[in-house]
Parts: C-alpha cells; structure tokens; sequence
C-alpha cells in the first residue's frame, strides 16, 4: 500500500528546545493509525508540520504526495485532508446549521447524506448558536464538518474528549465505516483503551522521538511480560538479551518486558535455572507506560 503520510528524518525546534527530533513516520493508505504520546511528547508540532502549520526545522515530509514544507503544497494538504483540532474551535457566533452550511462550501466532494445521518445521529440542533452548545455537543460538530468533507485523510486530535461512552461508541464505528470506504484515519488520543478496539498501527513518541512503530496485531502477538523465580539473587546483567526492553530485578525475582524473541528468552531463563516462570500478555497501556519516561 502507499504511504499517505510520510517523514525523513523531520526535526522541529523552537530555540534551544527540540520537540520534534529525526521523526520517521510511515502511514498506510486505508489504515486507522493512531499517534500516542505524553503531553510535550511532539504530537502537537508533528501534526502542525504534517498540516503545512509550522515549518521544520530539519528533514522533509510529504501528505497524500505533497511537500510539508512548501506553501503551494501545503494548501493542497489542507484542501485534501480533514482535520479536527484537540481545542474544537468554531465559530461562535454561528448557529450550528449556519457553520455546516459555510464549512461545505468549500469541499466539493461534502457528503450530504452523510451530513444529514451526523445530524440526527449526534442530535444537534440546528438553529443553536455554537456559543451555547456543550462540550459534548461542540465535538460531535466538530466531527461532522471533518467526516462529512468527504477526504482522503482525516487527522484527529483528541476526537472523543468530552463525550458520553455512548457517543465515543458511536464516533468509534464511524471511524472504522469512514476505513471501510477508503479514507485513511490518523489520530492522536490519551484514551488508550480507544486506540485498542479501533487502530491496526501504532506510533509512539516520546520527547520528540519515535520509541514504537507496530502493526496491532503484533503489538497484542508479541509483546509479553515474563516473571521468573529464582534459587538465588541474578543480576540484570544475566538478562540482556534480544527483545527485552526493560528488566527489573528483586532479590530472586526478575521481571521481564519483552516485545519479540520470546521463546529464546524464555529458554535462557530456563537455562539459568528458574524455579517458576510466568508469561503473561500486555496491554497496550502497559506497554505506553513502560515505552515513555515519566516526567517529574
């Protein structure tokens, strides 16, 4: 499949801070991949570079074909690609019918259709004035005027804060049809458990550097935490293996965090003569947590 989204090496710093450094990202056509990261990680800055908002410092990159850092391009990026910013933002004097009304006219491919099925779904009301709508209410808007542009890539940022889980349900399933049909879906998100039932790519960041990049599938598959037992104490030393990321060692007792490999490193554990040996699957929450370094 072709990459809809793709970096080289993309750096952005502003002064002595470096919030994006050496990026390499690929994103498939058709593929729900989603984008994690601690807040100040550099998902932020990537997806204003991606957008043609900011420029790099360094490297290059390309959407749907064309060149981030050239302004002509970087308009066609915005003509082809929906996004929904993390703040929301609209405009407030409007009514809610008014802002579908104004947005529309600029996408030729709008979905009307699809339009009218987000407005009863979302149960929005028309003639209100976007200033009175909820939190709840200004996402699901917010959502409409993206899903409904009729785009080849949609860039979400935070789709589903500030709504009900029967929403977020609701939103989820709409991101997988909008898959189904051939739009690409790329997506930031803090709700983890979200990125599980619907990405099938993950891409980690933290501090402006990417620590992940794996298909779903083999995240679940492959990554593992091994708990061995031993007669005596062992040293951390005696663990540095191919496909541990992180060790952790209690008197006897050695925690493994391993992400392929598995089957060697358990033979090497038992080599070394383990009384008990535990193998469980991660979660993905898991494996954020143990991915990123904790700020103070």
């Amino acid at each position: 499949m072709a990459a809809v989204i793709e970096t080289v090496e993309l750096k952005k710093s502003y002064g002595k801070i470096e919030a994006v450094q050496g990026l390499n990202l690929s994103v498939q056509s058709g593929s729900v991949c989603a984008f994690l990261g601690q807040n100040g990680a550099g998902k932020s800055s990537t997806i204003k570079m991606l957008l043609g908002m900011v420029h790099p410092t360094g490297g290059s990159g390309s959407v749907l074909g064309h060149s981030i850092d050239r302004e002509k391009e970087s308009l066609l990026i915005r003509q082809k690609v929906a996004f929904v910013a993390e703040d929301k933002r609209l405009y407030d004097y409007m009514t809610v019918e008014q802002i579908v009304q104004f947005t529309k006219a600029f996408f030729p491919r709008w979905n009307h259709t699809f339009e009218r099925r987000l407005m009863e779904q979302f149960e929005l009301p028309p003639k209100r004035r976007i200033r009175h709508l909820s939190k709840g209410m200004r996402t699901k808007l917010a959502l409409l005027l993206g899903f409904a542009r009729g785009c080849e890539l949609l860039i979400l940022d935070e789709p589903t804060e500030g709504l009900d889980p029967v929403a977020i349900e609701d939103v989820l399933q709409i991101v997988v049809s909008l898959t189904a049909e051939g739009t690409t879906v790329f997506f930031s998100s803090h709700q983890i458990v979200e990125v599980e039932q619907i990405a099938d790519h993950v891409l980690m960041i933290d501090r402006g550097r990417l620590v992940l990049d794996a298909p779903m599938d083999q995240v679940k598959e492959q990554y593992r935490h091994i708990q061995a037992v031993f007669p005596q104490p062992v040293e951390e030393r005696d663990f540095r293996l191919a496909g541990i990321e992180t060790i952790r060692t209690e008197g006897c007792t050695v925690s493994l965090v391993a992400s392929h490999n598995v089957d060697a490193i358990i033979e090497h554990v038992r080599m070394l003569r383990a009384g008990n040996i535990d193998v469980l699957p991660l979660s993905l929450k898991e494996i954020f947590l143990g991915k990123v370094k904790v700020r103070s």
